[in-house]
């Protein structure tokens, strides 16, 4: 997509205006114009020429606008496309205006009402104050001249605008007090005093001024609150590093962050930004990674683990190997989805735009219907005029056209701080709407990496013997459940014995020889031809396999010492996640390629509502459109057979750990590797539908209500009319208020649950099973620690109570000095004890 910058817009006519200009040019496919970041996003094989012309000749103005970059700073001839131009230029119009105003409405409405003194060469001569009031508002129009020269071109070009009401109004205003003045000047010749003074009380010099000088406060407020509305890409910006520091010969050099290469070595010392994405060579130290992923826990990190730009070092030194620079870094990417977002625009705002498309030359319709009929109607000119500018002034199309991407832009920045990447507009409000959601199994629901659960050695075999014999045989495989067990053995501190003759039995196990005797490992039924399994045992093996466990066994010397379960487990926030998702009234379903019996027992661990086992990539996208039929679904993935049916959803959602494929076909990426974002990132897309909603109903009810009262129709009902000066004060006010409103997303937290309103669960009628075991109550315990001095020290007690067996979710507070703990099932206090301590800090009890 590429992205224009546009001149010249003043309201939601405009930017339908030049949509339509743009989409009438062969070889255009989609064109989105956002009034908010005057910007331009357009997908087509037209030349950039042919576009820019099609703007101008709309009577607008067109650039390409410069790519938006993280890596280094902008050079001087450069222009910032988030530098808040426009509201300085507004306040120093808007003090000119008022330094003007003030005058006028000092002989206008001081003098003529209150009678307050003017200087003597104004006494009796109501000519030579016309005259002044003609001067002084002259000024104001030539100050606000932007008004005129937008509005009349507008006009010209067949698109009148929200600057034409302005200019029309104020031009009428300006022109009929001309002729009064005129016609008062005949009358102080004739010496008709009672004629002069008539022509005084209707001059409406003073409402011409009123209307500019308003309207340009108007436009300031909005001017200021939309800049607001991109400071979280602005902080983001902020956060790229300047410069890198490289080894170069062994010799640390200073050098621009752009000059970065693929395979640069770097140092950061701690506290100092890490400059572009990498793999940790050497050292070890605690990351904060919150200015990306919103987590505020600080990450450790050690040789062979990633680290990205403008993260910081906060304790030890790191010597990194540059993996992504320049446009590739995950900072950059993320700049990269927020402003292209921001270029987009949402479905519901395609109502809104097409008022907007006809809303001017309607109320310049009712403005002429309005003068005509109070005229019919006996009034005079002046009454019937005050009621047509009144008309103009106070018709509001910019709230309309700002009703939706002032939400939308705020909305992705707050996704943004909290690692909540939205593609476009349209996928923030999809989101919004999601019923159902699809859950892949493997390293979405779980981890991704298969772990030791259970060492079950048999009466008289000690746990360290049996894996001290797995080890033996596993440390020579390559298989994905072999790492599993060397892991846990070197974790046990216990070396391999060297073994001979080691063999691979494809589909059963592994064989070797160590000191003359055979060690055989594999499943039960390749043990049962090497040697008898006790009873008990492969009575506890099948209870684990029952679990979605996968039990290996091991002998020595025709002896069956025990086996050893292996599983892919649940991430610690998955339970949590789906009970969020399911209070939200959300239907949870899981997806996996594993067999029934793995599938239900994580789904039951999980506490899903339906899963389907043993589908296949192309499967997965077939379920996905079965389900997309009952609601609005949603697929969260993370591999590379995730994409056919992340790209199928109403919603894809990648999580941000995944394969750059799924990532890719998704038009959500959640940055952080936690289930936990994904009821988030549904909160976030209905609290920014809960805006927009908000902000057209204020759009069209101001509207509709201000309109007719503009008009004068309760006029011969309640003795009601508009002076056009307050029109003009409404109508400035109204896209004020639509901005603060979209600006109160700002203190949205998208991961607190307390607000949480339940939709009515839609019916699963697909071929799916259901899991047979609703999810245990959880139970909440409060455990006292002492010794925590800071969020470090409670990642480590949160990452050690965490991985207890039982343990959902673990929040430890440094500051209260306990942790609050969240149970699938009771845990004796001597594990929490134990846990509690071998991370280094003191038990104090629990309650």
């Amino acid at each position: 997509m590429r992205t224009f910058t546009i001149t010249g817009m003043s309201c939601a006519a405009c930017s339908a205006r030049v949509e339509k200009a743009v989409l009438a040019v062969p070889g255009i496919t989609s064109c989105a114009v956002s009034l908010l970041t005057n910007s331009m996003g357009v997908e087509g094989d037209a030349t950039s020429d042919a576009i820019v012309k099609a703007v101008e000749t709309a009577g607008y103005g067109a650039r390409p606008a410069e790519a938006v970059s993280s890596s280094q700073s902008a050079p001087t001839n450069t222009i910032d496309p988030l530098v808040d131009r426009e509201t300085p230029r507004l306040r120093l119009r808007l003090i000119w205006s008022l330094f003007l105003l003030a005058p006028l409405l000092y002989m206008s409405m001081g003098h003529m009402l209150w009678n307050w003194p003017l200087p003597i060469f104004f006494d009796d001569n109501h000519t030579a104050m016309g005259l002044a009031q003609l001067l002084l508002t002259a000024a104001v129009m030539v100050i606000n001249q932007k008004f005129f020269i937008t509005g009349f071109r507008g006009l010209m070009h067949g698109a009148p605008n929200m600057d034409t009401l302005v200019a029309l109004g104020a031009a009428a205003s300006f022109g009929w007090s001309t002729w009064v003045l005129f016609t008062m000047t005949r009358a102080q010749v004739d010496s008709n005093s009672t004629a002069v003074l008539a022509g005084m009380k209707g001059l409406y010099f003073e409402t011409a001024a009123m209307i500019l000088t308003l309207i340009t406060v108007g436009k300031m407020l909005e001017a200021h609150s939309k800049g607001k509305t991109t400071s979280a890409l602005k902080s983001l910006m902020q956060l790229a590093p300047q410069t890198a520091t490289v080894l170069r010969d062994n010799t640390e050099t200073e050098i621009p962050v752009a000059d970065v290469r693929v395979g640069d070595v770097f140092v950061v010392r701690p506290g100092a930004n890490i400059p572009v994405d990498g793999e940790v060579l050497d050292g070890t130290s605690a990351v904060n990674e919150a200015a990306l992923t919103g987590e505020s826990l600080p990450i450790d990190k050690e040789p062979g683990d990633r680290v990205a730009a403008a993260t910081v070092n906060l304790s030890g030194f790191l010597r990194c190997r540059a993996t992504r620079v320049g446009e590739d870094t995950t900072l950059a990417q993320i700049i990269r989805m927020v402003s292209d977002a921001a270029a987009t625009k949402a479905p519901i705002a395609k109502l809104a735009d097409r008022v907007s498309g006809i809303f001017v030359p309607v109320v310049i319709g009712i403005a002429v219907l309005t003068i005509v009929g109070w005229l019919l109607a006996g009034e005079s000119t002046g009454f019937a005029l005050a009621r047509g500018i009144a008309v103009l002034v106070i018709s509001c199309p910019c709230a309309l056209g700002l009703a939706t991407p002032v939400a939308i832009m705020v909305g992705n920045g707050v996704g943004a701080r909290h690692g909540i990447l939205f593609k476009t507009a349209a996928a923030l409000e999809q989101t919004g709407r999601t019923r159902i959601v699809a859950l892949d199994k493997t390293g979405t629901l779980t981890t991704g990496t298969p772990v030791v659960t259970d060492i079950v050695p048999v009466e008289g075999i000690l746990p360290d013997t049996l894996l001290a014999c797995a080890l033996s045989l596993e440390s020579k495989s390559e298989h994905p459940l072999a790492h599993a067990v060397v892991t846990a053995a070197r974790n046990r501190g216990l070396a391999p014995t060297p073994v001979e003759n080691f063999c691979v039995v494809p589909g059963n196990g592994l064989t070797a020889t160590a000191g003359g005797k055979q060690l055989v490992g594999g499943n039960r039924a390749f043990m049962d031809a090497q040697a008898p399994v006790p009873t008990i045992l492969a009575a506890h093996a099948e209870t684990l396999a029952a679990e979605g466990k996968t039990p290996l066994y091991f002998s020595n010397d025709g002896v069956v010492l025990g086996c050893i379960a292996v599983a892919d487990t649940l991430k610690p926030d998955s339970p949590k996640a789906v009970r969020q998702l399911q209070s939200m009234g959300i239907r949870v379903v899981m997806l996996t390629g594993d067999n029934k019996r793995t599938a239900r027992a994580v789904g039951r661990q999980a506490g899903v509502d339906a899963l389907v086992a043993d589908v296949l990539p192309d499967g997965k996208e077939q379920v996905i459109r079965d389900l997309s039929k009952m609601g609005s679904t949603a697929m969260v993935g993370d591999g590379i057979n995730d994409a056919p049916a992340l790209t199928r959803a109403d919603t894809g959602i990648a999580i941000g750990a995944g394969a750059d494929v799924a990532i890719d076909a998704a038009s959500v990426v959640l940055v952080n590797n936690q289930l936990a974002d994904v009821p988030a990132a549904i909160r976030l897309g209905r609290a920014t539908l809960t805006n927009i909603r908000q902000n057209l109903f204020w759009a069209f009810f101001y509207n509709v209500l201000g309109i007719p009262l503009a008009a004068g129709v309760l006029q011969p009902f309640l003795g009601w009319t508009l002076n056009p000066v307050f029109g003009a004060a409404a109508m400035s006010l109204s896209s004020f208020c639509v901005v603060s409103n979209a600006l109160r997303l700002n203190l949205f937290n998208p991961h607190d649950a307390r607000h949480d309103k339940a939709n009515a669960p839609v019916p699963l009628t697909i071929n799916i099973d259901t899991t047979s075991k609703a999810p245990q109550p959880v139970r909440r315990v409060t455990l006292c620690i002492a010794g925590m001095m800071c969020p470090h020290c409670e990642g480590r007690v949160k990452t050690s109570l965490e991985a207890l067996k039982g343990v959902l979710s673990a929040a430890p507070s440094h500051e209260r000095g306990e942790a609050v703990v969240e149970l699938a099932n009771d845990i004796p206090e001597a594990i929490f004890r134990q846990a509690v301590e071998e991370a280094g800090y003191q038990w104090q009890g629990m309650h």
